[in-house]
């Protein structure tokens, strides 16, 4: 088992990745809005140290992410993650991140 977790900076793929992954049979997961570190940083007013950084960060804007996270054996994480590279190229800069950790305990999946 594994949890892949995708975290899409580009908010709007999720309405491309959704349908393909549900085609391919992945329709259970949990998504969860996020944001980037820099938005914090930027919000520490009293904080001297980290003026430059906000400086720096407000010139990349504060855009909501999106986290995925799903729970598959392992051949269907390796579909999910195929699905994904196909509707979305990670490898571009500011789209998200993915990875994958393993489970080694789970209940509540609706097996018997």
């Amino acid at each position: 088992m594994q949890l892949l977790i995708l975290i899409l900076k580009q908010i709007d793929l999720i309405d491309k990745i959704l349908p393909q992954l549900a085609e391919e049979g992945i329709k259970g997961g949990t998504i969860l809005e996020g944001s980037g570190m820099a938005k914090s940083l930027r919000d520490l007013h009293d904080t001297p140290m980290f003026g430059m950084l906000r400086h720096l960060a407000e010139e990349d804007g504060f855009e909501a992410s999106k986290v995925m996270m799903f729970v598959l054996d392992d051949n269907r994480a390796v579909v999910a993650r195929n699905t994904i590279k196909k509707a979305v190229d990670l490898r571009a800069a500011n789209t998200g991140i993915m990875f994958s950790l393993p489970i080694t305990y789970v209940e509540g999946l609706g097996e018997n």
